[in-house]
């Protein structure tokens, strides 16, 4: 049995290995449609921002900013380092609730499930943040409560972590809630709702989040409304949650899913209490509870698809009650053969897709495979477009691009750098819609970029300016394929959008 010592060697050693491999990915794949679009957007220091708070951006800001730089590498850095934190955070839950050798493997196991590890580990998105103040909010609030009377530090601790979770997420309130829900039926610890620790604590995670608040009610509450629109009701479809659940095993790997769910229900059949310590076990579980529950629940009548990511801060919390579970079961022998085949797996496919996005290597192999849009452009960084547009003298100071939608619009303004000017012309423009908007240009000359067909730039734009001239296409390259082309087009004179009717 790991003495603690070993536990703690074995943790560090394994958080040492995975920032390596973690810092190789990201060097070694292009952002992606979300990362591209938060760079791009995020140009500008803001104290909220339309799609999340601002923890996300501000990271990716300040990493661009002090390295001068906003190559991948760079900007996924700070991620690739809250994720280190996060696996700690981790070990450290895993042994108040099983011992040190419960701590090592809750740290394994959440290093095995690719929600976790590659999209929260390192890539530049809202959930890196979010993972890592939740663990410490989890981990301040379960060394406050066994404390007789004080424990304000803890209780400050556990206020601030869930701040910054909240300033990341907003969902981050759900598993809030669930540390409400758990003090109101755990008998041995209800007795902090008549001290002033908890509401201390929640006073400073209020204040963290205030500038959000602020944002928002500068401009319209736009990105409340933007989220609480989610949740909207369309049609009741009652087998909806169940497709819900199985996307998110699938998203955390149903051979980790299927016993963290088995976990929570035990914890949730054994009540508070029994056996003795075992109120770490439900805590757990109460926090793991509202997002997972909830999510399942609003995609039953939601008017947009509910994205099985959104849940995994429920599934964080479980990794600690799957760690003590894997050290009871750590000598069988398929449960380690699982574990081995998933590493080598979390290894070898991020490798591969580095390799074909750095040399398109295995494009022989995967062309069989491949119909109609190649999947290689949402991982190549469209640098070519920018170059080839400079050579033909169509970038200048003066320059302004009109994109057909946030999307597009995010892997082009980070092609184009961050001096590029970008305007989305379309309604739905995010974050770029509190930057230049189609108002700002009227008047003005656009070159437009969209990956449209040519024929169909004309018939989209041309009645919005005085003239339009479409250009030869721009290539994205991989390795010096052509995977895509940008069509081009001059807009002389923006006249009015939304264009007027024909």
């Amino acid at each position: 049995m790991e003495t603690s010592d070993d536990a703690r060697r074995a943790v560090l050693l394994l958080v040492l290995g995975t920032f390596v491999l973690r810092i190789f990915w990201a060097w070694g794949i292009g952002l992606g449609v979300d990362e591209s679009y938060m760079v791009a957007a995020g140009r500008t220091l803001r104290l909220g921002y339309f799609d999340h708070p601002p923890a996300s951006w501000w990271l990716s800001w300040g990493a661009a900013h002090l390295f001068g730089t906003e190559a991948p590498a760079a900007v996924r850095l700070p991620f690739v380092l809250l994720f280190a934190l996060s696996t700690w955070l981790t070990y450290l839950l895993g042994r108040d609730v099983g011992g040190p050798r419960a701590g090592l493997w809750a740290a394994v196991a959440i290093n095995l499930s690719p929600v976790f590890s590659v999209t929260s580990g390192a890539w530049v998105l809202p959930d890196g943040p979010l993972n890592a103040a939740l663990l410490g909010a989890a981990l301040c609030l379960m060394r406050a409560l066994p404390a007789e009377r004080n424990a304000w530090s803890w209780w400050a601790g556990a206020g601030a972590c869930a701040g910054l979770a909240l300033f990341s997420k907003y969902s981050a309130v759900l598993t809030i809630g669930g540390a409400g829900l758990y003090l109101l039926t755990q008998p041995a610890h209800r007795a902090w709702l008549k001290r002033p620790q908890p509401y201390a604590a929640a006073a400073v995670a209020a204040l963290v989040f205030s500038p959000v608040v602020l944002w928002n009610a500068a401009n319209g509450w736009a990105s409340f409304a933007f989220q609480g629109a989610r949740a909207g009701a369309a049609h009741f479809r009652p087998l909806e949650p169940l497709a819900t659940l199985g996307g998110e095993a699938l998203f955390v790997l149903p051979w980790i899913w299927l016993p963290m769910m088995a976990l929570l229900i035990a914890a949730f059949r054994r009540g508070p209490g029994e056996p003795l310590g075992a109120w770490r076990t439900w805590l757990l579980a109460w926090l793991a509870l509202p997002p997972i529950v909830a999510f399942a629940a609003v995609s039953a009548w939601s008017s947009q698809r509910v994205l099985y990511h959104w849940a995994a801060p429920g599934y964080l919390m479980l990794f600690p009650l799957l760690g003590d579970w894997l050290a009871r079961h750590a000598g069988n022998v398929h449960v380690r053969r699982t574990v081995i085949v998933t590493a080598a797996l979390l290894v070898l496919v991020p490798l591969a897709l580095t390799v074909q996005l750095r040399t398109d290597a295995l494009r022989p192999v995967l062309g069989a495979f491949l119909h109609g849009r190649d999947p290689d452009i949402e991982g190549v960084n469209w640098t070519s477009v920018r170059a080839d547009l400079a050579a033909r003298g169509l970038l200048t100071p003066e320059t302004i691009v009109g994109v057909a939608n946030w999307r597009d619009g995010g892997k082009l303004a980070y092609a184009l750098g961050p001096d590029a000017r970008v305007v989305v012309l379309n309604e739905d423009a995010r974050q770029f819609g509190f930057g230049l908007t189609p108002r700002d240009v009227t008047g003005r000359d656009l070159l437009i970029l969209t990956l449209d067909p040519p024929d169909r730039v004309a018939a989209e734009y041309g009645h919005a300016f005085a003239a339009l001239h479409v250009l030869p296409s721009a290539p994205v390259l991989l390795a010096g394929r052509p995977i895509a082309e940008v069509s081009v087009a001059r807009g002389e004179r923006l006249l009015a959008w939304p264009p007027p009717a024909r």
